[in-house]
């Protein structure tokens, strides 16, 4: 691993969060994922994430597995795997005493960031303002600025839209119709009519919107509210891009890997590697 001294940790395994782990852990760096007891994740076949319900996960060749303690890490890093720890409050922050941090929860408001962190802490998305509550934000809305890095001010306010798809944006968005928990009927991947069953919450069915391709479902074990996101329609058609890392999501990561190799505070840290030390 070029980069082993240099570890990153990842606050959040969804999709977008893969993305930037996909791309940190390919230009060499040790990457660690922290996520909930029972993530949140709706394109669970692309989220490392989801190795706290697998205990292990493969996505475009690279594993994440689930780290029972942070005493297991270093092992899982040795063999070439992504730690993926059950850490809801960042409790291992200070035991692992990473370089980087990157809050990539995207929950559109910071929940407890802050630049002490690491000496570099990157934030995705909306809720965040750089060289306040952390050092860089990466752009995350669709268009001519994504995935750009911003060291002064705020990502785009959160427009409480989807981004569009073939002309499909609220639409595509499952979203639940009760409190309880998700029982699916159809599995991700599946190729949908209109109409067709996906999944009942709570007694309630939810039907596919139009024609397309089921992207994303809630892991059966999560409780969920009424009016959360808990799905996702595409109406591509296309299966593969269910098991891939999107374009989005690589986007990111290419800015998180800008912000890195740009942060002036991890100037010096290279300069072995750029002498071929």
């Amino acid at each position: 691993m070029l980069f082993e001294s240099l570890p990153v940790v990842i606050r959040g395994g969804g999709d977008l969060a893969s993305g930037v782990a996909y791309r940190l852990v390919k230009a060499g760096f040790p990457v660690i994922i922290t996520e909930l007891p029972r993530p949140l994740v709706i394109r669970r076949t692309v989220a490392y994430g989801s190795a706290v319900f697998e205990g292990v996960i493969t996505v475009d060749g690279i594993t994440a597995r689930h780290a029972a303690a942070v005493e297991t890490v270093p092992g899982l890093l040795a063999a070439g795997e992504i730690p993926v720890l059950v850490d809801e409050a960042g409790r291992c922050l200070p035991v692992l005493a990473p370089t980087v941090v990157v809050d990539a929860r995207v929950a559109k408001r910071n929940l407890d960031t802050t630049r002490a962190d690491a000496p570099l802490v990157i934030a995705l998305g909306p809720g965040f303002t750089a060289g306040e509550d952390c050092h860089a934000v990466i752009e995350t809305n669709r268009g001519h600025d994504l995935g750009r890095v911003i060291w002064q001010g705020s990502a785009v306010p959160n427009t409480g839209q989807p981004g569009s798809v073939q002309g499909r944006v609220g639409e595509r968005v499952l979203r639940a119709p009760a409190d309880g928990t998700v029982t699916p009927a159809a599995a991700i991947g599946d190729r949908l009519a209109e109409g067709a069953l996906i999944a009942h919450v709570g007694g309630h069915a939810i039907r596919a919107p139009f024609d397309g391709v089921l992207r994303g479902l809630i892991h059966p074990t999560v409780p969920v509210r009424a009016g959360i996101k808990i799905g996702d329609v595409d109406p591509r058609g296309e299966r593969r891009y269910c098991f891939t890392i999107s374009d989005k999501a690589l986007a990111l990561g290419g800015g998180v890997l800008e912000a890195i190799f740009s942060a002036p505070q991890l100037a010096g840290r290279f300069d072995q590697f750029s002498k071929g030390g």
